[in-house]
């Protein structure tokens, strides 16, 4: 079970703050989306850490496809 879900078909906004690390859901089973809970344990995917450079609001992948997560590269319009 390595095969990531797509939580949503776009991405999640959040406000990020200067030097918060963030855990963002690479597997797509996590209930509280974008962030990790633990889920991915059933899987080979693990979750991946983002750290803010500046108070901001970033786009964190909900389709779990992206070429770079965590942040949303446009993937969901092919899916």
């Amino acid at each position: 079970m390595s095969e990531a879900l797509v939580a949503q078909k776009g991405p999640y906004a959040v406000k990020v703050e200067t030097g918060k690390r963030y855990t963002w859901c690479a597997c797509g089973r996590s209930e509280g989306q974008p962030y990790c809970d633990g889920t991915h344990k059933t899987t080979d995917l693990r979750p991946v850490v983002y750290q803010a450079e500046k108070d901001t609001t970033v786009y964190f992948c909900g389709c779990k496809q992206t070429s770079t997560p965590p942040l949303c590269d446009g993937t969901h319009n092919t899916l």
